[in-house]
């Protein structure tokens, strides 16, 4: 087949999780009022604006809610299985949600306080919601690799996309144990953002991450948003093959996703690393900056080598094409 001929991809499941799409719905509006309260409530918690929490939870499920409702429907078997692990899904994140709105609404923090017994029990809640969540996603994820997708590209981006995402949201569990100073001193706070530094400090505007210690909410936010980006990059492959000759070959879109999957665990290990050190996302060290220099320069070398491979074939297949054209002529 000539590596010009028009590609044909499977065509993209448009079955949603209505119960999701209705989450996402309320999330949408939980977004506008909690930007509302940034707006217009002076008011600051622990260094950061009050509603800042509510307005980043309330973007997060919204974002997490129509990309699962989404993935939901590209299985085309045991979808009973699947509507129950989305519907729990949507009502632990609804009640996750809720906790952290009422705690904002009241003036208080809604993560690791267990200063009393009544902080504590939405705290607990809270952390078995969100244990749940991840339980139904790794079960999805399993559906998900026992299903047939389609299109190799596409359907490695969407299985390594919710891998990656699970590890990121996995790392929220290493917030959780109570810091050195907390034990010694102790204040009825159990668990921190930051490594090396209390909470609270100086951050970057909205997102709140430390720009003075390590912060291990940045690889969580950056692992979790896998589960849109990766599966996105494929779509983008599929759609630049209209146009682009040597993107329709399955094993070079292919190769291409392989390429981004290995870049953004490294990524991911490296922003682990980075926050666990004690060290801030903005003011990366000189063994943070080799290994990222060296993790970009690696992937950018093998996709030169993958693409220029791409093209000596191409070229070999245009000329069989010319002689074959020829001999029948003849």
């Amino acid at each position: 087949m000539s590596m010009t001929a028009p590609t044909s991809f499977p065509a993209v499941q448009t079955r949603w999780h209505r119960p999701l799409l209705w989450l996402s719905l309320a999330m949408a509006a939980s977004t506008l009022v909690t930007l509302a309260g940034l707006i217009f409530d002076p008011r600051l918690l622990d260094g950061a604006p009050l509603w800042a929490k509510p307005f980043k939870f309330s973007t997060s499920i919204l974002i997490y809610a129509v990309t699962l409702s989404w993935l939901l429907g590209q299985l085309p078997r045991r979808r009973r299985l699947a509507w129950w692990a989305g519907t729990v899904s949507a009502v632990f994140l609804a009640l996750e949600m809720v906790i952290i709105g009422g705690a904002a609404a009241a003036g208080n923090t809604s993560h690791f306080n267990v200063s009393t017994p009544l902080a504590a029990s939405p705290w607990s809640v809270m952390a078995v919601s969100i244990v749940i969540v991840w339980l139904a996603a790794l079960l999805v994820a399993l559906l998900l690799f026992r299903a047939p997708l389609g299109d190799p590209a596409r359907s490695l981006a969407i299985r390594a996309g919710l891998i990656v995402a699970l590890i990121g949201m996995g790392l929220a569990f290493l917030m959780t144990s109570p810091t050195g100073d907390q034990i010694n001193s102790f204040q009825g706070i159990a668990g921190a953002h930051t490594v090396g530094r209390p909470d609270g400090g100086p951050g970057l505007p909205v997102l709140g991450w430390s720009t003075e210690a390590g912060d291990l909410r940045v690889p969580h936010f950056v692992g979790m948003h896998a589960l849109q980006l990766i599966p996105l990059a494929a779509l983008l492959l599929e759609l630049g093959a209209r146009r682009i000759p040597l993107l329709r070959a399955a094993r070079m879109r292919l190769g291409l996703i392989w390429i981004l999957v290995v870049s953004y665990l490294g990524i991911l290990a490296i922003l682990t690393v980075q926050a666990l050190a004690g060290q801030s996302a903005v003011r990366p060290g000189a063994a943070v900056m080799t290994w990222g220099v060296t993790l970009l320069a690696a992937a950018g070398l093998a996709a030169v080598v993958l693409i220029s491979g791409g093209q000596r074939q191409a070229a070999k297949v245009v000329p069989e094409s010319v002689q074959a054209e020829s001999r029948l002529s003849a």
